[in-house]
């Protein structure tokens, strides 16, 4: 615990990841603040369903001291999963039994009462909202952070949970991520019973794969009655741009989606018919599965901004919250002799893993792309 006594600790970015690791050093006593950019908690919508993994995110809510709070907030039935073909028909149907220890699967929480447990689980004023990070300049021993009103915070560590376009990875390498090959559209329909009832007796409180034509569709329920959707395939890298779509126009979204996904069942058109709010069209990106840098004794990250990949393995989130826990625990190890050996430690274990993770994902991108989608996704779950 020396080798953060009396330093003060920034996150930058208020996910799953940093809210995380405010808990763990909290836990050890550490001076921690978090700087979120949303202005408040409520800000924006969170979106689809979280399926946590056993050996990562419920491990770090097991260490964080959480896990009564995530039985009594997570949604049993939404880690069942239906494959259903591009015509709508059901091939395969996974159901969990949901009555063994929640140990023993991978259940799903809304994002929404996960950041709730998260944030409910810090001293009050720990985060510090509506800061929007602007940059970095070293100071003393470590960092003057600068946001975009003009405020600034010094902070003798900083940790970066800023997620995929994050403004404080430049400051620790040049790396840059990859282009997958293929771009989501995100789109949420509101009310799903009423406003896409096929579509919801079709998920029955839980997920869709539906894939064909080296196309895939994923479909999430949420327990407030909404499910999200993302349409995805192979595109230019930068298609979004050069598509002329108009993603705030539900008829132009449907118009490409009837010509891109052709020979699909009209089922699936209620979700573009009935859509709440613009669809966020999703470029899919990747860090280099080799990246390495020369660890900073004052400066690390952890999540989208360390390991971004496409979210095809369910891994994002867990990956973070492993990594706000293993982070954690080196920070706050007395079996290091500073700060520097500390985030060495924990960046060359967080690479390695990420590593192998980013390949894997980046198998899974391209299998449900291909003509074999079907059959390899049944296997996985069969």
């Amino acid at each position: 615990m020396n080798n953060i006594k009396n330093k003060k600790i920034a996150i930058v970015g208020g996910g799953p990841g940093g809210l995380t690791l405010a808990r763990i050093l909290q836990m050890r006593n550490a001076d921690v603040t978090v700087y979120e950019r949303d202005i408040n908690k409520d800000a924006r919508a969170q979106g689809a369903t979280l399926d946590l993994h056993h050996e990562s995110g419920l491990r770090a809510l097991e260490e964080a001291g959480l896990m009564d709070a995530f039985k009594a907030n997570f949604r049993p039935g939404a880690d069942n999963m239906r494959i259903i073909d591009q015509h709508g028909t059901i091939l395969l149907e996974d159901n969990h039994n949901e009555e063994g220890p929640v140990e023993a699967y991978r259940p799903e929480i809304d994002r929404g009462p996960l950041k709730k447990i998260l944030l409910e689980s810090l001293h009050p004023d720990t985060v510090v909202w509506d800061c929007q990070f602007s940059s970095l300049t070293p100071f003393n021993e470590g960092w003057q952070l600068h946001f975009k009103d003009g405020k600034t915070a010094y902070a003798d560590i900083v940790i970066a949970a800023d997620g995929a376009n994050s403004k404080i990875r430049p400051y620790i390498t040049p790396i840059r991520p990859f282009y997958s090959g293929v771009t989501a559209v995100e789109g949420a329909v509101y009310n799903s019973e009423k406003n896409s009832p096929r579509i919801h007796a079709l998920l029955n409180g839980g997920k869709i794969f539906s894939m064909g034509d080296e196309k895939t569709l994923i479909v999430s329920s949420k327990g407030d009655g909404s499910l999200v959707f993302y349409p995805s395939c192979k595109t230019t890298e930068n298609w979004t741009q050069e598509s002329g779509i108009d993603f705030a126009d539900k008829a132009q979204v449907l118009s490409w989606f009837k010509a891109s996904f052709t020979g699909w069942s009209p089922i699936w058109e209620e979700l573009f018919e009935n859509a709440t709010g613009p669809f966020i069209p999703r470029p899919l990106y990747c860090m280099p599965f080799d990246q390495t840098w020369e660890a900073l004794p004052n400066l690390t990250m952890l999540g989208d901004a360390a390991h971004l990949m496409p979210p095809y393995a369910g891994e994002g989130v867990n990956m973070a919250m492993l990594d706000a826990l293993e982070l954690g625990l080196c920070l706050t190890s007395e079996n290091y002799p500073d700060t520097h050996s500390a985030i060495a430690a924990y960046e060359q274990a967080m690479r390695e893993r990420a590593s192998a993770t980013a390949q894997m994902t980046m198998d899974s991108t391209n299998a449900l792309h291909s003509p074999e989608a079907i059959p390899f996704l049944m296997q996985i779950v069969s």
